[in-house]
């Protein structure tokens, strides 16, 4: 079965990654440049410490600096490392999600049980740029986290983005604005276009899950991947799989994001699976998820009467780099033995 492929196949992973690590290092160098002794001291922790493995998009404290501490010029030089880690596209709903932290401030009023704040989100580094080091920004629905490997290479996982409300609702101001609809549009769409054969073997239960399953956790443990594969799609299902896929890695640099299409590619496509939980009708609680042999994309919309939104990007094989870490240390040691 002939699959499209969606990257360049003359460029391997990696050789594009430079680039953005290149804008990393130098946002990240200006940041903690500008942070008195004490906010470096917080604001910085050792690569190999454990806490570069927690994370989290409930609302609550996080070590780290947070952008309310910040000066103005901090935090501008913040959003610039933010940027360096995310495309164009990626950063606006970054800066989106973060903003929608007011609106639900004003939903929720003095009654909420949470503190509302858009400058509530923590950025941290784990060592310093140079070949190997990693850095995060983590808060409300936004989690970011990337290691760096040899001066070329990002792990750009866990990547979670969430919104509430997933849909502003009238009478104020941003009223309609979805900040994650393409998310929810095209996997409807794909849903939408499977005859009843195949819908019933994407469709994995009748009540979608009160969240994604895989919650917090540091590393993901999953069965056997579930729902329709790809490979027993039509081919216009196929394409419809494929934008849904290329959504979410949308939302990194483009070498990144090439890298990681490559990636799939080289594994084949025919591998992943569409599964899907609840209703299919818009304004249902509902789920669904893309399982890949190295990947797992997870979304779900039922709290809040289906107007809140958790979506994540897991790597299967590599959460946090520590894989391609260990690769790389592994091939510098054979090159220093054949010397």
């Amino acid at each position: 079965m002939h699959i499209l492929s969606l990257t360049p196949a003359v460029h391997m992973p990696g050789e594009l990654e430079a680039g953005t690590v290149r804008l990393m290092a130098e946002a990240a160098s200006a940041f903690f440049a500008s942070l008195g002794p004490d906010q470096q001291a917080r604001g910085w922790f050792p690569l190999e410490s454990p806490e570069r493995l927690n994370w989290d998009y409930r609302p609550g404290e996080r070590f780290g600096l947070s952008l309310k501490e910040l000066s103005s010029a901090q935090r501008q030089l913040a959003y610039v490392l933010l940027a360096s880690g995310l495309s164009r596209r990626g950063y606006s709903r970054a800066m989106a999600i973060m903003a929608l932290e007011s609106v639900l401030r004003r939903l929720e009023g003095r009654q909420g049980r949470h503190l509302r704040d858009s400058y509530l989100y923590y950025l941290t580094l784990f060592g310093f740029p140079g070949p190997h080091w990693g850095w995060r920004l983590d808060g409300h629905h936004l989690s970011v986290n990337f290691l760096i490997v040899g001066g070329n290479r990002v792990a750009p996982t866990p990547n979670f983005f969430g919104v509430n409300p997933g849909r502003v609702p009238e009478g104020m101001a941003l009223a309609g604005l979805r900040v994650l609809a393409a998310e929810e549009d095209l996997a409807r769409r794909l849903l939408n276009s499977l005859e009843a054969g195949r819908r019933n073997r994407a469709v994995i239960a009748p009540a979608a899950p009160g969240d994604i399953v895989t919650g917090t956790a540091r590393r993901v443990r999953l069965e056997a991947p579930e729902g329709l594969s790809f490979a027993a799609m039509s081919k216009d299902q196929q394409r419809f799989f494929q934008d849904l896929v290329v959504e979410y890695t949308s939302r990194m640099p483009p070498d990144v994001a090439e890298s990681q299409l490559h990636r799939i590619d080289q594994e084949g496509w025919g591998y992943l699976h569409f599964a899907w939980a609840g209703a299919a009708e818009p304004g249902q609680p509902h789920y669904y998820r893309v399982h890949g042999p190295s990947f797992l994309v997870e979304y779900d919309n039922t709290q809040n009467q289906a107007n809140h939104i958790h979506t994540v990007w897991r790597d299967l094989q590599d959460d946090w780099g520590d894989d391609l870490l260990r690769q790389h240390y592994a091939k510098s040691h054979a090159e220093t033995a054949k010397a």
